[in-house]
C-alpha cells in the first residue's frame, strides 16, 4: 500500500489549538477543492509514492514526543489515509488531521483530532461543504473558518448555530485570510458580538514570512 506524499517535515505547529508546539507534518498530494486563497497549490499534483513503512520510518527519524499532523492538499482525497492515521495512533502519538470539510470525516479514527476547515463564500468552495460533518464532529476536534470579508463572518456565525451542543465554542477558530483581512478588524467583529471563538493567526507565516514550503 502506498500514499502520494508531497513532503514530510519537522517544524513548529502554526495553526490549531496546538500552535507553537513542535510537530511532524505529513503533507499528502491531491485536493478536490480549489480555494482562491490556497497557499499550498504545489500540493495539488507534486509528490512521490511512498509505502507505509517508508512514511513511518521517516516520521520516526524525528523526536518521538512531537505531534504528527496529516495535511494536504486534502488528506481524505486518498483512500489509504485512514490506515496511515491508525498506524500513527497505534504508536501512541497525538495525531492531528486538517481537512477541508467536504468529505466524510467519520472515515478517520475518532482518536484523531480532526481540524475541519469549513469553507466560507470568499473561497468559492463553500457549496462543497458536507453539512453532515457538523454532526460527525467530536468535542475534542476543532473547527476553523478562514474569513476574508464580513459576509464570510456572517456565514461562519450562521454555521455556529448548527454545531452540536457539546462542541466547545473555544475550539472554533476564526482566522483572517492572510494578507486580505486585517486581524484587528476581525478581532473587532468578534468583540462586538461577544463571541467565545478564538482569533487565530497563522504562526508559521509570522515566523517564516518568506518561506512557503517545509514550515
Amino acid at each position: 500500500m502506498t500514499l502520494r506524499i508531497n513532503e514530510i517535515f519537522y517544524s513548529i505547529q502554526g495553526e490549531s489549538l496546538y500552535a507553537g508546539l513542535p510537530c511532524i507534518f505529513i503533507r499528502l498530494t491531491g485536493c478536490n477543492l480549489r480555494c482562491v486563497y490556497c497557499d499550498t497549490r504545489y500540493a495539488y499534483h507534486e509528490g512521490m509514492d511512498m509505502t507505509m513503512s517508508e512514511i513511518l520510518g521517516q516520521v520516526e527519524s524525528y523526536p518521538t514526543e512531537a505531534l504528527v499532523e496529516i495535511t494536504g492538499g486534502e488528506p481524505l482525497f486518498q483512500v489509504e489515509t485512514p490506515d496511515l492515521v491508525k498506524h500513527l495512533l497505534d504508536q501512541d502519538r497525538t495525531v492531528l488531521m486538517e481537512t477541508n470539510g467536504s468529505l466524510n470525516i467519520s472515515r478517520i479514527d475518532n482518536r484523531c483530532i480532526r481540524i475541519m476547515d469549513v469553507k466560507c463564500p470568499s473561497s468559492l468552495m463553500h457549496l462543497h461543504n458536507d453539512p453532515d460533518n457538523l454532526q460527525r464532529i467530536k468535542p475534542h476536534d476543532q473547527i476553523k473558518f478562514v474569513i476574508e470579508t464580513q459576509a464570510d463572518y456572517a456565514y461562519a456565525m450562521n454555521i455556529l448555530k448548527r454545531l452540536p451542543p457539546d462542541f466547545p465554542i473555544s475550539s472554533v477558530l476564526f482566522s483572517p485570510a492572510f494578507g486580505s483581512l486585517s486581524p484587528d478588524l476581525l478581532a473587532k467583529w468578534i468583540l462586538q458580538d461577544g463571541l467565545g471563538v478564538r482569533l487565530h493567526l497563522q504562526l508559521h507565516k509570522l515566523i517564516w514570512p518568506n518561506t512557503e514550503r517545509g514550515v
